[in-house]
């Protein structure tokens, strides 16, 4: 027998329905890239909203079409969260920070007829789609028609003014109602090893996460929260805050390109945010800052720190500000979050020394997520000293990658993440290593593989290395370590130029260094543990 209960699909579009009818004057605040703070209100995010979804349908755009983004946090790239998935698009972030070669093979790849850019990644955005030809055929600037820079488009691509479009657009009467696992968003993982790969989330995948994003032991945001997310909305839906906060009614303060200390400050305290949202990199130059300069925060209490493991540094730092920090895990393939570092009864007295090893540990799982270690027998003992890889399943969990086919999941449906770590007694996860060797540098992955490749294209290297090397300010940072060829002299400057163009910046290494061999195993690979103790051994 079924219940007797009215059916609605878990549509995206709903959340802003709600948010505009009971939190109308709900603000989204946001920073221009001239440094103006703008206001509006979730009622008229809702407005432009639906007239966005008309331009979308004029400029071509049909059920289950991507439409791409190259965008920071924003009121317009929240109007575009909205408009794109409600009419039944897929609204595909892109990130900015990857090489033009990259992103120019995501276009292609995830055939994005529209481009939506902020003003400052015109030029980006230009060079990207004339290396994907004939699968852009706009791109439309978040800003004024003053803001496009001179400069011809590719060929065929036509150059729009988003504010024009919408002074010209008609209202849309309702929102369209479909099936709840429609795709709704689209991400690409920069951390897995060869071509990013896409994860391609669902209406239903995305408000499920929103609830529990939202829950008190997690973010835990109300119509009187005010939340600043730095974390920007390219990296895994600005990790499911643009819904979280219109669900619940809380404030949005975007803060856009500005991400320095100055800047994340000023909003934090004029503002007037109670929690905010980010990668540890972010958090450490704020400390850093705060230290220097002796200023304090006026009202915030909360900082949620993921992407990377949350030093223990970081929290005893925040805690004499007077702030809480604490931290998150997951991944593109997770919506991200999947656990959450939040006390139980059994750990909420700790304190000192404690308290401290505790909260570094990634957390505990949400409900509607879950989380496992397996060794060589079977799920380890949670006793938090038993490694073994991890590995996740539940509703907002990848079951594969967007026209990829190959299987990522194991038999029983849970996805391997490729970390190793332990859980223990009360079932707290802890990361304890990798089981690849990518590099994870301010919260972004960097792949061992391709600076090797990129390494070994030089003329004078026979053969690289990659690994990571601590780092204070970004918490991992590339060293790459080269053989020369026979009767070369290769400059290690000169090679760490080599990488200039070929990755994103903040992939290049920091540092190269010349060896006369590299280690290698009984199979001929590189021994990449026995690099580690040889590089990363302390000095006396």
């Amino acid at each position: 027998m079924l219940g007797l209960m009215q059916r609605r699909e878990l549509l995206i579009s709903s959340i802003i329905v709600h948010a505009a009818r009971h939190h109308g004057a709900g603000e989204v605040v946001s920073r221009r890239e001239n440094g103006a703070l703008v206001r509006t209100t979730y009622a008229e995010v809702e407005l432009r909203a639906r007239k966005l979804m008309g331009i979308l349908a004029e400029l071509g755009v049909k059920f289950g079409d991507r439409v791409a983004t190259l965008a920071m946090n924003s009121d317009r790239h929240l109007e575009l969260y909205y408009a794109i998935s409600g009419m039944g698009a897929v609204c595909h972030t892109i990130n900015p920070r990857l090489s033009m070669d990259d992103i120019g093979y995501i276009l292609g790849h995830a055939e994005d007829g529209l481009l939506f850019v902020d003003p400052g990644f015109l030029p980006l955005a230009v060079g990207a789609a004339a290396k994907a030809p004939g699968v852009v055929r706009a791109i439309v600037v978040l800003g004024e028609e003053a803001e496009i820079k001179p400069g011809p488009p590719p060929p065929g691509v036509r150059l729009h003014a988003y504010e024009t479009l919408l002074a010209q657009a008609n209202i849309a009467p309702d929102w369209p109602v479909f099936d709840e696992n429609t795709a709704s968003g689209l991400c690409y993982t920069s951390g897995t090893t060869g071509r990013p790969k896409g994860v391609l989330y669902s209406h239903r995948s995305s408000l499920l996460h929103a609830f529990a994003v939202a829950l008190p032991d997690v973010v835990g945001l109300r119509a009187t929260s005010r939340v600043l997310p730095v974390v920007p909305m390219f990296h895994v839906n600005a990790w499911g805050l643009p819904y979280a906060a219109p669900m619940t009614g809380a404030t949005l303060l975007m803060p856009g390109r500005q991400l320095d200390p100055v800047a994340v400050l000023h909003l934090i305290n004029v503002e007037r945010a109670d929690v905010a949202v980010g990668v540890p990199t972010v958090w450490n130059a704020l400390l850093a800052h705060m230290r220097a300069t002796g200023e304090r925060f006026d009202t915030l209490k909360r900082v949620m720190s993921g992407g990377a493991a949350l030093p223990r540094a970081l929290v005893e730092g925040f805690a004499e500000l007077g702030v809480h920090a604490f931290q998150g895990w997951g991944m593109t393939e997770t919506s991200p979050v999947v656990t959450l570092n939040a006390p139980k009864p059994a750990t909420a007295d700790q304190s000192g020394a404690v308290a401290l090893d505790h909260a570094c540990k990634q957390g505990r799982a949400l409900f509607g997520a879950d989380v496992r270690v397996l060794g060589g027998d079977g799920e380890v003992p949670w006793d938090g000293r038993t490694p073994g890889e991890v590995s996740c399943a539940g509703h907002w969990i990848a079951s594969g990658y967007f026209r990829h086919e190959s299987e990522i999941l194991s038999r029983d449906g849970w996805l391997p993440t490729g970390d190793v770590g332990v859980i223990d007694a009360n079932g707290y996860l802890k990361l304890t290593d990798r089981g690849k060797d990518l590099i994870k540098s301010g919260g972004e992955w960097i792949s061992s593989i391709e600076l090797e490749n990129i390494a070994v294209s030089h003329p004078d290297v026979a053969e690289a290395a990659a690994i990571a090397v601590p780092d204070d300010k970004w918490g991992e940072r590339p060293l790459v370590i080269v053989v020369p060829r026979t009767g070369k002299t290769p400059d290690p400057e000169a090679i760490r130029a080599w990488f200039a163009g070929r990755v994103a910046k903040y992939a290049m290494p920091d540092r190269v260094a010349i060896a006369e061999e590299l280690p290698h195993g009984a199979t001929g690979k590189v021994l990449k543990t026995e690099l580690r103790r040889l590089y990363l051994a302390p000095t006396e």
